[in-house]
C-alpha cells in the first residue's frame, strides 16, 4: 500500500490555542510533526496486516510521550496534565493503538510504580520504561470479570521471600511484547494488590488475542499466571484494595478524553477537505446542505469537548478534579468522536471504506475506546450516582 500523504490541519473553531501556554504548543506540534513523519505513512498496512509498530516505543520514549506527568528524575517529563492531553490526543489523530500504547505506558504502568512503588521499584522500572527499553502492560480486566474488577479471581499465596500467583488477565493492550506487567491480585484474605511480574518469570505466558476488527495496529493479549513465583519485593507497598488500580484508570481516562478527540479531529478534517473537493451534480457536496449539517455538527461537538478536556486539564493540574468528571470527560469525548467518524464515513461514501482514508480504521478502533477503561453505559452510572448519590450497579 502506497504511503498517505498527511495533509490534517487542526480545527481550532474556538481560538483555543490562546489558552495554551507556548510550552504546551510546542509539546504538541513536536508529537504532531513526529505523527505526520512515521505514523501517518505506515500505519494504514500496519493496521491492514494487524501488526504493532515496534519500533515506535523507543521513538515515543524519545519524544517523553511515556510518563510526560512522571518527574524528571525518574525519567519522565515533568510536564503538567494538558501537556499529556495534548499528546495523547496527537497520537490518536494518528492511530488509537499508538495512544493506547503511550497511555497503558505512562498512566497504567509508571504511574501506579510512581505512587504505589519503594524507591527501589521507582529507579529500577521507572527510567527504562520511559526511554522505552521496556514496554510495560496492566493487567485488571480478566475472562470472566470486566466491569466488576472486584471480582477478580487472580490470586497469590505467601510462600517465604516469594508469592505464587495464579490466574488470567484479558484484552490486555501491550501484552505479547511487554517485559513487564504490572498486575492486580488478591492475596489470602481477598485483598486487592498491584504486583510487578517480569517478562522470563517461569509461568508466565502472554498469548496474542487474534481475530481483532478493532485497535489491529494494537498488540493486545492475555496474561496467563500458572504457579508464578514473585519475589515480594515486587508487590507495591503503599496501596491496598482496587483503589489503586481504580486511580490508575482515572489518569488512563484523563488521556483518551483527549486523545479520541484526535481521531475525531482528523475524521472531520479529511471529510471537510473530501467535501470541497468531490463534485456531484456539477458542484462539490460540500456545498449540499446536508453535508454541511453534518460537518457543521462535527466541528460542534469537537469544539464543546475542546472546551471540557481543557478544563478538566486545568483541574487536573490543580488536583481538584474528581473520578466523576473524568468519567465524563471520557464518555463524551468517545461518544462524539465515534459519532463524527460514522458521519465521515457517509461523507466518503464508498471511498470511506478504503485504507486510502483513515476515517473507517478510525471508525473501527473507536469501538473499542468507546468500551475499554470504563464502558459507555458504566461512565453513565458513574455521573448518574455522583449527581443522585444512588449506586445503580447493585
Amino acid at each position: 500500500m502506497a504511503a498517505r500523504t498527511d495533509l490534517f490541519q487542526s480545527p481550532d473553531y474556538f481560538q483555543l490555542d490562546e489558552l495554551l501556554t507556548e510550552e504546551h504548543k510546542m509539546v504538541r506540534d513536536a508529537v504532531r510533526n513526529y505523527v505526520k513523519k512515521e505514523i501517518s505513512p505506515i500505519i494504514e498496512e500496519y493496521a491492514q496486516n494487524a501488526a504493532f509498530p515496534e519500533q515506535i516505543v523507543p521513538q515515543l520514549g524519545q519524544l517523553g510521550c511515556f510518563g510526560p506527568t512522571i518527574p524528571a528524575q525518574y525519567g519522565g517529563g515533568g510536564l503538567d496534565y494538558i501537556s499529556y492531553g495534548l499528546m495523547m490526543q496527537e497520537l490518536e489523530r494518528g492511530d488509537s493503538g499508538v495512544r493506547s500504547t503511550a497511555s497503558v505506558q505512562g498512566s497504567l504502568v509508571m504511574f501506579p510504580i510512581y505512587a504505589y512503588g519503594s524507591e527501589d521499584q521507582r529507579n529500577k522500572y521507572l527510567p527504562k520504561l520511559a526511554s522505552g527499553e521496556w514496554l510495560g502492560c496492566f493487567g485488571l480486566t480478566e475472562p470472566n470479570h470486566g466491569s466488576n474488577p472486584a471480582g477478580m479471581l487472580t490470586h497469590f499465596t505467601d510462600a517465604g521471600d516469594y508469592v505464587i500467583l495464579n490466574g488470567a488477565k484479558m484484552w490486555i493492550s501491550n501484552a505479547p511484547f511487554a517485559d513487564v506487567a504490572v498486575v492486580w491480585a488478591k492475596d489470602e484474605t481477598g485483598e486487592v494488590h498491584g504486583v510487578i511480574v517480569e517478562r522470563g518469570m517461569e509461568g508466565f505466558t502472554t498469548p496474542t488475542t487474534h481475530g481483532k476488527w478493532s485497535l489491529r495496529a494494537s498488540a493486545t493479549g492475555e496474561l496467563v499466571f500458572h504457579d508464578v513465583k514473585v519475589p515480594k519485593a515486587n508487590i507495591l507497598p503503599k496501596v491496598k484494595g482496587l483503589k489503586g488500580s481504580l486511580n490508575c484508570l482515572t489518569k488512563a481516562r484523563f488521556g483518551i478524553a483527549w486523545g479520541v478527540l484526535g481521531a475525531a479531529m482528523d475524521c472531520y478534517d479529511t471529510a471537510l477537505r473530501y467535501s470541497q473537493e468531490r463534485v456531484q451534480f456539477g458542484k462539490p457536496i460540500g456545498a449540499f446542505q446536508l453535508q454541511q449539517k453534518k460537518l457543521a455538527e462535527m466541528i460542534t461537538e469537537i469544539t464543546k469537548a475542546q472546551l471540557l478536556v481543557w478544563r478538566l486539564g486545568i483541574l487536573m493540574n490543580e488536583e481538584k478534579a474528581t473520578p466523576a468528571q473524568v468519567s465524563m470527560a471520557k464518555r463524551n469525548s468517545c461518544e462524539i468522536a465515534a459519532q463524527i467518524a460514522r458521519d465521515a464515513r457517509q461523507i466518503l461514501g464508498g471511498m470511506g471504506i478504503t485504507g486510502e482514508y483513515s476515517v473507517m480504521r478510525h471508525m473501527m478502533n473507536l469501538e473499542s475506546v468507546i468500551t475499554y477503561e470504563g464502558t459507555h453505559d458504566i461512565h453513565l452510572l458513574i455521573t448518574g450516582m455522583d449527581i443522585t448519590g444512588f449506586n445503580a450497579f447493585t
